[in-house]
């Protein structure tokens, strides 16, 4: 596998656990607000051999309670199956930050995940436009429902500023995945040069009032 990063504690990416974030090369998208745009190029031969994360994995044991596998776009890398296996072969629970590019992937590798956190990049007729990437909707909506009749606990995000689409679409897509059967949704405020303002107080109450868990977060 291609690693481009690792984060060696970390008590946010995986809710619930203290965890190594393992960031995976290569991601189909190009969102203009990318945060890791040193992970996009799938070619790059990364930072970190495989062996080497797995010898600090082995050494954490007791001390860590899970690994979460991240991007660029996790399920790029087709040796991720295996190093799943093997994570959890040690005794870590398994989390998986993934945009739902690959929902045939995705269902693939569900049986080995306690955790997902899935990316909704906005409303359904505009994640192609924020991706720069052509047939991506049908494509996500695909890997949430894999992750809805999975049973695996995950969370859906999506970041969000006024300059990426309006606050009543936001609204729209609020309800759309509440209706889906999404219990947690976080939201997470686009960075730039000119921060995106938080939503309001009412708009914060309503999407509070359609998930059992909604949580307003920094991207």
């Amino acid at each position: 596998m291609r690693i481009g990063g690792l984060t060696r504690w970390t008590s946010i990416d995986f809710p619930g656990r203290l965890a190594a974030v393992v960031y995976l090369q290569g991601c189909p998208w190009r969102c203009s607000y990318c945060h890791n745009p040193e992970l996009l190029d799938a070619t790059h031969e990364g930072r970190h051999p495989w062996a080497e994360v797995r010898d600090f994995l082995r050494a954490r044991r007791g001390l860590l309670d899970g690994v979460v596998f991240s991007g660029g776009e996790p399920t790029l890398q087709a040796g991720l199956c295996d190093a799943l296996d093997e994570v959890r072969s040690m005794g870590f629970e398994t989390g998986l930050h993934t945009g739902g590019m690959y929902p045939e992937r995705l269902a693939q590798l569900l049986p080995r995940l306690d955790w997902v956190g899935l990316d909704i990049k906005g409303p359904w007729e505009r994640i192609d436009e924020i991706t720069g990437t052509r047939g991506c909707s049908p494509r996500v909506k695909a890997s949430l429902c894999h992750l809805i009749d999975s049973g695996v606990a995950f969370e859906c995000r999506t970041t969000w500023g006024e300059e990426l689409f309006a606050v009543g679409e936001l609204h729209a897509l609020s309800e759309q995945l509440a209706s889906l059967g999404v219990r947690h949704w976080a939201l997470q405020q686009c960075r730039g040069p000119s921060p995106a303002a938080p939503p309001g107080a009412q708009e914060i109450a309503a999407f509070s009032a359609r998930f059992e868990r909604f949580e307003l977060r920094a991207a």
